[in-house]
């Protein structure tokens, strides 16, 4: 398909899409009825200037990846869903792909979680989509690219985590993780992008060793430690929700009600999410 349809369907659906519907604050002197560029490439985690050109046309070949943060943002239905891989060249995810959709049911769960750092990763332990609060809390997400987002290559290279471990808990978190993932790769052996991912994280010194070892018999703490540039270390309790028909996992990070550390996390959302407004 030509580019410029691509564009065409990404103008029409974002027209479409009522700002309030995806928790774009809508203002009393908005005359847009639909979605910004901006506003669209904020939530979809690129930039507006490459959303401009897709939908002009000028940019060819937008990735899986891409497809997919568009018709997530856009909370488009599986039928055009399908038609906009299609549009960008690409085959439509079937059911031997590891999926990385959240369904509008799930999407509705997280934004009543709008104001607790919330995270969602595939069964690859690949970032989907992170809110406000958990960029706040973890630093901005939308800035990761290709293995960045990748949670067991954060935590084997000891990259972009504000997480402070032991070393006992590191490595049986991080026995946990690539369990987890060999047996994704059981689920979807056909996955060629999931076999690409295997193969970068064998780069990793340990990966090798823990590829093939048996997975741990218990598994990670619930409480994390976060040590924060402006408000200093905060303990958690972190909670991970299998959505097991869309293999997904939720990560909620809450704190006991009345306590300091839920004091500091209150205030990390309210620092981190004005600033990035």
């Amino acid at each position: 398909m030509e580019s410029w349809e691509f564009g065409a369907m990404l103008r029409r659906l974002r027209d479409r899409v009522a700002p309030g519907k995806v928790g774009v604050p809508v203002g009393r002197r908005r005359r847009a009825a639909g979605l910004r560029r901006e506003e669209l490439a904020a939530l979809a985690g690129i930039s507006a200037d490459y959303l401009t050109r897709l939908e002009q046309g000028r940019a060819t070949a937008p990735s899986a990846q891409v497809v997919e943060a568009l018709a997530r943002a856009l909370r488009i239905g599986d039928a055009e869903r399908d038609l906009l891989y299609r549009l960008a060249g690409h085959a439509a995810p079937g059911r031997d792909v590891l999926p990385s959709r959240v369904p509008p049911s799930v999407q509705r769960l997280l934004d009543r979680l709008s104001h607790t750092p919330v995270v969602v990763y595939d069964a690859s332990w690949t970032l989907v989509l992170a809110n406000a609060p958990y960029d706040a809390l973890m630093g901005e997400t939308t800035a990761w690219r290709g293995l960045e987002r990748n949670a067991i290559w954060r935590h084997l290279t000891g990259r972009n985590t504000r997480v402070v471990h032991a070393a006992q808990e590191r490595a049986r978190l991080e026995a946990g993780l690539v369990a987890d993932l060999r047996l994704t790769v059981s689920r979807y052996p056909a996955d060629r992008a999931l076999a690409r991912l295997v193969n970068e994280l064998r780069a990793c010194p340990r990966f090798p060793e823990l590829w093939d070892a048996d997975p741990p018999a218990e598994g990670p703490a619930r409480q994390k430690i976060i040590e924060h540039p402006a408000v200093g270390r905060i303990a958690l309790d972190c909670d991970t929700l299998v959505v097991a028909q869309d293999d997904l996992r939720i990560m909620v990070y809450t704190a006991e009600p009345g306590t300091e550390d839920a004091e500091r996390l209150a205030l990390v959302t309210v620092l981190g999410t004005q600033s990035l407004v």
